[in-house]
C-alpha cells in the first residue's frame, strides 16, 4: 500500500497527486474493451504507482470509472484503490459513467465528488457528462459551481479536472466529443488567475498545452489507448499509464506520465471503433 505523504513536509516541498482515468471497469472482474481486461491493466497501473511512488497526497479518477455503471463496479473500484493507497481519493464523471449512481454509492470511505484539498491547492471536480451522449459539456449550474467555487478560493493554486477536453487534441474522430460549450467554461477560467492547469481523461492518450498562464494535460487510461494524430479511430500500441503532479505551494507545477512496461496485452489493434 503508497502510503499517504507526511503533514510534516519540508517547507516548499510539494504534495504528490496521481490522476487515472477511464478504467471502464465490469460489475465484475473481466470486464473487457477492446479484448483488454480492464481489471488486470487496471492492477498493473496501480502495481506500477505503488513501485514507483513512495508517498501519494491524493489519487483522482477523471472519468469512466465503469462500462457498465452499476453500483457494484464502482464498490469495486473503491475497494481496489483502499487496497493500494492510504490516501483521499476522488472522482468524476465520464460519459460511460451515471453521476447519480456514483453520488448513491454506499461506502464507508466514498471518494469526493467536488472539491479536494492537497497541500496547499484547490481541486475542482467537473462533471462534462451529458446523458445518453458521449460528447461533453457543462450545464448552467456546473458553470455556476465552477465560478462560485473559484469566486470563494482567490489565494487557492487552483487545478481544475474533468472528463472530456476542453481544447482539440488533434484526432478528428474524438476531437467531435469536446465539450461543447468549452468557450464559456473558459471564460469563467480566465476570470480567475489562480486555476494554473486543467487535466482531462476520455481522449486515452497523453496531451499537454500551455494556453496563456494555464498548462493543459491529458492523461493515458488505465486501459486502451487510442493513437494520437488520427483522423479516424485507430487503438495504439501505447500502454496503460498514469500521471502524477507535484504541486508546489507557491502555485508551480511539474508532471509526467508513466506507463506499464513488460506485458503482452491481448488487444484488437484493428478495431474500428468501440
Amino acid at each position: 500500500m503508497v502510503p499517504t505523504a507526511s503533514p510534516e513536509k519540508a517547507p516548499g516541498a510539494p504534495a504528490r497527486l496521481i490522476q487515472i482515468t477511464d478504467t471502464h471497469l465490469g460489475p465484475a472482474d473481466g470486464e473487457t474493451l477492446l479484448g483488454l481486461n480492464t481489471d488486470q491493466s487496471l492492477a498493473d497501473v496501480l502495481s506500477l504507482i505503488e513501485s514507483e511512488q513512495a508517498e501519494v497526497d491524493a489519487v483522482v479518477c477523471t472519468g469512466d470509472v465503469a462500462s457498465n455503471p452499476e453500483q457494484s463496479c464502482y464498490l469495486r473500484y473503491i475497494d481496489t484503490m483502499h487496497e493500494f493507497f492510504d490516501c483521499p481519493l476522488g472522482w468524476l464523471p465520464g460519459n460511460h459513467d451515471i453521476p447519480s449512481v456514483m453520488q448513491q454509492v454506499r461506502h464507508p470511505h466514498p471518494p469526493a465528488l467536488r472539491t479536494m484539498r492537497v497541500g496547499g491547492w484547490l481541486l475542482v471536480l467537473l462533471d462534462s457528462s451529458v446523458a445518453g451522449h458521449v460528447h461533453g459539456a457543462f450545464s448552467e449550474a456546473e458553470l455556476a459551481f465552477l465560478r462560485e467555487t473559484l469566486d470563494d478560493n482567490p489565494a487557492s493554486p487552483t487545478l481544475v479536472m474533468l472528463h472530456h477536453q476542453p481544447v482539440q487534441v488533434g484526432s478528428d474522430w474524438i476531437d467531435q466529443y469536446q465539450v461543447r460549450n468549452h468557450e464559456a467554461f473558459f471564460a469563467i477560467v480566465d476570470e480567475h488567475p489562480q486555476v494554473k492547469a486543467i487535466s482531462w481523461g476520455h481522449v486515452h492518450q497523453s496531451f499537454e498545452l500551455k494556453r496563456g498562464a494555464q498548462m493543459l494535460f491529458a492523461t493515458p487510461s488505465t486501459c486502451v489507448q487510442f493513437k494520437p494524430g488520427c483522423d479516424d479511430f485507430t487503438v495504439d500500441t501505447s500502454m496503460p499509464g498514469y500521471r502524477w503532479f507535484d504541486l508546489y505551494p507557491d502555485g508551480r507545477l511539474a508532471t509526467g506520465v508513466s506507463r506499464v512496461t513488460g506485458k503482452d496485452y491481448r488487444i484488437d489493434y484493428r478495431s474500428a471503433g468501440y
